[in-house]
């Protein structure tokens, strides 16, 4: 009977790990996103919102 403990303890630990790492692992790409406030995408640069003129062809 307590072996079957034993391996449940052990694999309740091995999951508890997987999780701090994992957690840890989100932070740290959360960390290294640089963050750029007050400038403007060069994908959206010039853009304007609204209707945009007709395509001259």
């Amino acid at each position: 009977m307590s072996h079957t403990t034993s391996k449940k303890r052990q694999r309740e630990q091995i999951q508890r790990d997987r999780r701090m790492q994992k957690e840890a692992h989100r932070m740290q790409r959360k960390a290294d996103v640089p963050r750029s406030h007050g400038q403007e995408d060069p994908d959206l640069a010039g853009m304007v919102a609204g209707p945009q003129p007709p395509a001259t062809e």
